[in-house]
């Protein structure tokens, strides 16, 4: 290798290495090293990112129910039915004053009139009965 390539090998890791030094030093609010979260978060937006939706339970599953995001329900099963997210996408539902992290299992809803549907699990631990109005809004990876 001659002392030239080297030269300009050198220069640009060197631009390279202040580069990601500065996106780190922008990314910390406070100067301190960027800390890994603990857990998904509410997407972050100025209006509060909530959204609002009619909801109700599912009903209790049949006997080895499987969703179309090829899940097995069961009486203790946590998620949402909803004919357009993906299976998987992370959600935070709130109802009153109760809130939960969930996640889309099917995409297929039992009853017209609804933007989601619950398992009956998670339609009980957020008290609602019938169909209500919920909120909601994505999670992030923090």
């Amino acid at each position: 290798m001659s002392l030239g390539v080297l030269q300009r090998t050198l220069a640009l890791a060197a631009i390279a290495l202040l580069a990601s030094l500065g996106a780190l030093a922008l990314a910390s609010a406070d100067g301190e090293a960027v800390r890994a979260s603990t857990g998904p978060r509410p997407v972050p937006t100025a209006d509060g990112g909530w959204y609002t939706a009619l909801a109700g339970s599912r009903g209790v599953p049949r006997d080895a129910e499987r969703t179309t995001c090829r899940q097995v329900l069961t009486g203790r099963s946590l998620g949402v039915s909803h004919p357009v997210l993906p299976c998987g996408a992370k959600l935070f539902i709130a109802y009153g004053n109760s809130e939960v992290l969930t996640e889309v299992i099917d995409s297929r809803l039992k009853r017209p009139g609804r933007q989601f549907e619950l398992t009956e699990t998670l339609a009980q631990r957020l008290g609602i009965e019938g169909t209500q109005q919920i909120r909601w809004r994505f999670a992030t990876r923090g």
